[in-house]
């Protein structure tokens, strides 16, 4: 009764010790509906250390993308922050300027698309990389200036030229108000983001990418990317983990409950139920109620030769103690055949222990 109350217990304990998530590396996603791992650290470009030298497959660079009508090109890189060096960038703290993962230059103004991130996501089937937390975005009127500047007819041109220096000075004047805001609001500015969908492309070599500018939002305030790579194709099986040691051994410690767990419960199931057959089916009493009595019996006593064997061969290897042995002819029958002559061998006898026993103490 005992075993029945305890068995829903452990049924519900069990699951909660395998269904123990594991956590992934930087960089990686695992996918369960395709059991596909992919891991996108190849095409993070990594700044050369001091004493390398560069080699030839060494990127020197972080990845390129031509903005084509946007007038700009942009740098990104692939979550790690960019290579190149960037003294200031507009709307962003000194201390977090080393953290840029994508960036433009503007009118010889670095503006950030995004921060760095190390988290994967599928949206659908489609693998995405997104950063936020960039430059401030540009005010309304600021980006409808730059929309007439591509779009504007010749007639306007007479119109638009005397308004140039204005212009000019306006947009300095919102550069200066984007640092403002970013100083003294911090997260109540909209930002500039970035979101790259990562491509498989199984024709580049390993640690190469394509990357291209698909467009932005109308404010100019998202920026959106396609990167095709090898490193998007996935590969099936379990992802490593980034376990430390007492991770691996919380890990190892749950495996062997889930196991001891499982064991006692299809040893529970086994004895209950085949005491059961035995009883109600078989009409068995006593000891022959267990499951396959038989086989277990014969078990027993084949581990009880065993051991009598062991102990037997043990005792064999123990030292005896010698004593003396009696000679032959003299037992009391030998003595009761002849009086005088059992009396003298007698006398002999005692005087070889004598002398045995002087030439033991010399």
């Amino acid at each position: 009764m005992r075993l029945t109350s305890i068995l829903p217990t452990l049924l519900l304990f069990t699951p909660s010790l395998a269904a123990d998530s594991k956590p992934l590396l930087p960089c990686t996603i695992y996918r369960t509906e395709t059991n596909a791992y992919y891991d996108i650290s190849p095409i993070a470009v990594q700044p050369l250390v001091d004493h390398k030298k560069a080699h030839k497959d060494d990127r020197t660079e972080s990845w390129h993308a031509r903005g084509y009508d946007m007038g700009t090109n942009f740098t990104l890189n692939f979550c790690a922050p960019v290579i190149e060096r960037i003294d200031e960038a507009v709307g962003i703290k000194e201390s977090l300027v080393k953290n840029i993962s994508a960036f433009y230059t503007w009118k010889e103004e670095v503006y950030s698309i995004g921060q760095v991130s190390t988290e994967l996501v599928f949206r659908g089937r489609e693998l995405s990389l997104n950063y936020t937390n960039g430059s401030p975005c540009d005010s309304p009127s600021t980006h409808d200036k730059r929309k007439l500047k591509h779009g504007k007819d010749d007639d306007d041109d007479h119109d638009d030229k005397d308004k140039d220096d204005d212009d000019k000075d306006k947009d300095d004047d919102d550069r200066k108000s984007h640092k403002d805001k970013s100083s003294k609001h911090g997260d109540d500015v909209r930002r500039k983001s970035t979101l790259i969908s990562l491509a498989c492309d199984p024709n580049l070599p390993s640690g190469k990418a394509h990357v291209s500018f698909v467009g932005s939002s109308p404010d100019q305030c998202a920026y959106f990317f396609r990167a095709k790579t090898m490193a998007a194709c996935g590969g099936v099986g379990e992802p490593p983990t980034g376990l430390g040691a007492g991770g691996v051994f919380g890990q190892t410690l749950i495996s062997s409950y889930s196991f001891l767990y499982s064991l006692i419960i299809f040893l529970a199931v086994y004895l209950l139920g085949g005491i059961a057959y035995q009883r109600t089916v078989m009409h068995q009493r006593g000891w022959r109620q267990l499951p396959n009595y038989n086989v277990w019996a014969s078990i027993f006593s084949i581990l009880k030769d065993i051991v009598i064997i062991l102990t037997s061969s043990c005792a064999r290897l123990l030292p005896r103690r010698h004593g003396y042995n009696q000679l032959p002819g003299s037992g009391r029958g030998s003595r009761g055949g002849g009086g005088g002559g059992g009396g003298g061998r007698a006398d002999d006898e005692n005087r070889l222990i004598d002398q045995l026993d002087e030439e033991w103490d010399d």
